[in-house]
């Protein structure tokens, strides 16, 4: 029996209220926010999807799988709340970046969808740009091209145009089948609206977007340069855009009204920065989640090639991300955690009734490591920790670095270990701030976000190592979906631009630095900065 169908009806309130999926490699976050003078979470709900990794170095997922996670919590949501499907007024995304999902006209995939972390098209880089003369993997000739009209070059094996040439080489009837390339968040809005779009900062994604004022859009030179047909790329819009309203099918699928707007919405690095309320041009956020990143918005293409940081196009337009990452920055803390800090305690939170326990009054690990790093003094005694625990990216990069302990001495415990670890990836962060800084003015006051920013402590040894005043929002993990939600916002015209997303996610802690520690860390810094220059030739030794 077909079920009802829901019109959409828009309940004129005070309140607006819009959904925001963040949908990550492993997960699905559907959240639920009411937009008023600030963007507040009422509620969410999370639910897993699989990766398989393959012996090839292959990466994939089922889109099926992301649309019912997504269908799942968005039920289980609207269920636990008092609020109608009437009342939501927009849907956007905050997503991961760099995926390749092939479909056909009618939108569906036509294999499983390969994840940014596929690597597989090792014959295919090798072919299209590295050989010959190269400089960071790359032809130079196509490289100094790449960086003309891109600001950015395809280098790496994980980049989705070598993924597509991959399936057009390995699995020709996939490809003949294929009637256009979407990334992750693309193809659910096809799913939602039937239309097939791919917003501003996912174009950028696959590096073939002339970002030259006047020229933006696809670049036939770079299509040419790598055999992409023109036909299979779909049309670029603003995050900002109203794609359309939910499909009845899709409405029937989420349990929602049909004909709810959807908006583009952007990628993690575009929206984080968003949600972080880090939008107006000089602004500076920090992420620290499994990876970490420093950004600070510019108004023109900047590129470092020394240092390997680059502006990448973001949600706004007329506004680039200049963007340092760090592979591990919270994956140290987890590394801690896992072989340090539970040891230290002997509790496993997951299997132990932590309520009987004498280290009950600590909601987790995490806020033990907390506790532990707030009694041990500021430069652990002279030890440092290196955060490159699976090599480094920026501002060198060598696969073979790896993190270390320095300077331990018989005085040197566990506590000092730990708060090292803490702060040897905010001493990387303040390189990266540094670095940035000899291309363009980063903000003296930093937005800080991510896993990282629930601690307190980790944010004042943030502002203790960089000198400069910290500021954390509400939510920090959050803050991708809230960039979502102020997409909805911008695009119901509740505001009137991405820009004033600050007013709409205000600071809610500040942690100012202390002079007195300044010492202590410009000593520890001058030495963190030479050990990997002091040690390039033992990791190439050990790990080359």
């Amino acid at each position: 029996m077909k079920k009802p169908r829901r019109e959409k009806n828009f309940v004129m309130s005070d309140r607006t209220y819009v959904l925001s999926y963040d949908i990550g490699t492993t997960g699905v976050k559907t959240c639920l926010f009411e937009v008023e003078d600030e963007i507040k979470l009422i509620a969410a709900e999370m639910e897993g999807y699989s990766l398989t990794v393959y012996p090839d170095g292959g990466a994939e997922q089922d889109p099926d799988e992301w649309w019912s996670a997504i269908c799942n919590t968005t039920k289980r949501l609207m269920n636990s709340t008092s609020v109608s499907t009437s009342e939501i007024a927009g849907i956007s995304f905050c997503s991961q970046m760099q995926g390749l999902v092939l479909v056909d006209k009618d939108g569906q995939p036509v294999r499983k969808a390969m994840s940014y972390m596929d690597q597989r098209a090792k014959k295919q880089i090798k072919e299209l740009m590295a050989y010959g003369p190269q400089i960071a993997g790359a032809y130079i000739p196509k490289l100094l091209k790449s960086l003309q009209i891109t600001g950015a070059v395809s280098a790496s094996v994980k980049d989705p145009v070598y993924k597509y040439k991959w399936v057009e080489e390995n699995e020709p009837e996939n490809f003949a089948r294929t009637y256009k390339w979407l990334d992750v968040k693309e193809y659910i809005i096809c799913r939602m609206t039937d239309k097939f779009v791919m917003t501003r900062d996912s174009a950028f994604g696959t590096l073939l977007y002339d970002v030259r004022k006047g020229k933006e859009g696809w670049s036939p030179e770079m299509l040419k340069m790598f055999n992409v047909k023109p036909e299979h790329m779909a049309e670029i819009i603003d995050s900002t855009a109203l794609v359309g309203g939910l499909t009845e099918k899709a409405a029937d699928d989420l349990g929602l009204c049909e004909g709810t707007p959807v908006f583009g919405g952007g990628g993690d690095a575009s929206l984080i920065g968003v949600g972080a309320g880090a939008v107006a041009l000089g602004d500076t956020h920090i992420y620290c989640g499994t990876s970490g990143w420093v950004t600070t918005v510019v108004d023109k293409n900047i590129v470092d090639t020394s240092a390997m940081i680059a502006a990448i196009v973001g949600a706004q337009n007329g506004k680039l991300n200049y963007f340092a990452e760090l592979e591990t920055a919270g994956k140290c803390l987890e590394w801690v955690k896992d072989h340090l800090a539970l040891d230290e305690i002997d509790i496993f939170l997951e299997k132990t009734d932590v309520a009987s326990s004498k280290e009950s009054i600590f909601t987790s690990l995490y806020d033990y490591m907390s506790h532990v790093i707030s009694k041990t003094p500021a430069g652990c005694g002279g030890v440092i920790f290196t955060p490159w625990l699976h090599g480094n990216r920026c501002p060198f990069e060598d696969p073979n670095a790896r993190g270390m302990f320095f300077n331990i001495s018989l005085e040197t415990g566990k506590t000092e270990l730990i708060r090292a670890v803490v702060e040897g990836t905010c001493m990387h962060l303040r390189w990266f701030l540094e670095t940035e800084d000899k291309k363009t003015k980063t903000s003296d006051v930093l937005r800080f976000v991510g896993g990282g920013a629930l601690s307190d402590v980790t944010s004042q040894i943030l502002a203790d190592c960089t000198g400069r005043t910290v500021e954390v929002v509400a939510s920090p993990q959050n803050v991708g979906a809230v960039g979502a939600a102020v997409i909805s916002a911008v695009g119901l015209g509740m505001i009137g631009s991405i820009e004033e997303a600050k007013k709409l996610v205000p600071a809610k802690k500040t942690f100012i630095p202390n002079p007195s520690l300044k010492p202590i860390y410009d000593k520890n810094f001058a030495v963190f900065k030479n050990l990997y220059k002091s040690n390039k030739e033992n990791f190439a030794a050990l790990n080359g």
